[in-house]
């Protein structure tokens, strides 16, 4: 929730300050574009943007050159992004620094011995005292210049943090994110009295060879909030269909909800087709793409994730289409049916019940509201290119939905079509015996998301 009390989810993807979107900033060449578009961002239900500090797959866009010393251009390109950003009512969720192309070209990185900077060698990011003296300095500046705007989300303290970054060990994780956290929130708690929500992510895939990560990434005692990268190899990451890339972001989000402990969110900050752009050189034609990221977006919230994850485009040029955008104001138009705030909900994709084998379903609930979303897998076509997508000539199917652990009373059931961003039904529904609120849900040809609400809250 907002400042001021109000409900609010993170809806919006990954950009960057070189991509097309944001590139006139630097040097102030189009500032008049990039306000057009986080105008064009907030008309579309966006909320917040991922970004990083500095972009390092080129040599000008270096935060710090030499380390320590603040690039004016740099500077002046956030004060501008800051105050747009405050104008259109979206909020940035920053990381101080890009550790992807920070790591291909250390030999040019300001950080680097070699140009001047504290660390020897880029396997010892998280092992250099100097290095981590630098950073604290970096995250000094920014709390100190932007933290007051209002528009700061949050920090994701360390971008996809990993063991190459400390010489292979994992166990160094834990002291080097309670500095940078303990720094971070003294200086924030000294400049505001308060302090920002902190997260460090992780490439999800790192915590099938080191399990022990969990500790850190999901209980770490001085992070708020949990995030990984839904990058899956067989499905997310090199997708052939519309349907398992979101039937694995579902297993994802439960298996990271129960890590977590008391009410700590969660969300995936990172998921797209990275193999398939980054190595096979493939951007996806829209129709398949937008279909999707919006199937993974929905498999996202509706098990029970904070919004709807953070695309990273991984298209040509780097950019959501505009069915990525319609997407996303749907989800922004649909999470106003649900008070967030006193929703403590828990996954139930495996305990929810479905009557027909030709949907799956994905829930989250507690006693008094709950979301789901239902998803055809029964009716997919194959076009020439090999690639996979529902079909939306087939016949529509009923269903009914078994929801355990709601209390008896009358429920709002509202059910929203995912791709016109609309209310298909509302119907009230007195629950008032049974072991389950059952639902019936009218005539499905695709997918369909659902909002429950007690109308005793």
């Amino acid at each position: 929730m907002t400042e001021t009390g109000d409900n609010w989810a993170p809806i919006g993807q990954n950009d960057a300050i070189t991509w097309p979107d944001f590139a006139g900033l630097f040097r102030r060449k189009n500032l008049q574009q990039v306000e057009g578009h986080l105008a064009w961002l907030a008309a579309n239900g966006v909320t917040c943007l991922r970004l990083m500090l500095e972009y390092a797959q080129g040599k000008h866009r270096y935060f710090e050159k030499p380390a320590g010393t603040f690039a004016p251009n740099m500077v002046q390109l956030w004060d501008d992004l800051f105050h747009l950003c405050a104008k259109y009512n979206i909020r940035i969720l920053l990381t101080p620094v890009d550790t992807f192309w920070m790591w291909i070209k250390w030999k040019h990185h300001p950080y680097n011995h070699l140009n001047g900077g504290p660390c020897k060698d880029r396997s010892e990011w998280l092992l250099c005292s100097d290095t981590l003296e630098v950073i604290k300095n970096r995250l000094s500046f920014v709390a100190e210049r932007w933290g007051g705007s209002g528009v700061l989300f949050a920090w994701d303290l360390w971008n996809e943090i990993h063991p190459a970054h400390a010489g292979g060990r994992t166990e160094v994780f834990a002291d080097f994110v309670q500095e940078l956290s303990q720094h971070l929130r003294q200086e924030e708690q000294r400049l505001y009295r308060r302090c920002h929500p902190q997260t460090v992510s992780l490439y999800g895939p790192v915590l099938d060879e080191h399990p022990a990560v969990a500790d850190v990434i999901f209980r770490h005692p001085a992070l708020d909030f949990a995030s990984t990268h839904f990058y899956d190899a067989a499905t997310i990451n090199n997708p052939k269909d519309t349907l398992w890339s979101a039937i694995v972001a579902g297993r994802l989000v439960r298996e990271a909800l129960e890590h977590l402990q008391g009410n700590r969110p969660f969300f995936d900050s990172e998921h797209g087709p990275i193999h398939a752009f980054k190595d096979k050189h493939i951007s996806f034609p829209e129709y398949f793409d937008d279909e999707y990221f919006r199937h993974i977006q929905w498999a996202h919230l509706a098990s029970g994730a904070a919004g709807g994850g953070m695309r990273w485009p991984n298209r040509h040029p780097h950019y959501l289409t505009h069915g990525m955008r319609r997407a996303q104001k749907s989800m922004a138009e649909f999470v106003k049916l649900i008070d967030w705030k006193n929703f403590r909900r828990k996954n139930l994709n495996r305990e929810a019940k479905v009557s027909s084998p030709s949907f799956v379903v994905f829930a989250c609930a507690d006693e008094r509201q709950a979301v789901l979303w239902l998803l055809r897998t029964d009716n997919y076509v194959t076009g020439a290119d090999g690639l996979t997508i529902i079909n939306r000539e087939a016949e529509p199917l009923t269903a009914e939905v078994q929801i355990p652990g709601m209390t008896y009373g009358v429920y709002k059931v509202t059910c929203w079509d995912t791709l016109e961003g609309m209310v298909t039904s509302s119907d009230l529904v007195h629950y008032t015996s049974g072991p389950h609120l059952l639902l019936h849900l009218p005539s499905v040809t695709t997918d369909v998301a659902v909002a429950i609400q007690s109308e005793q809250l």
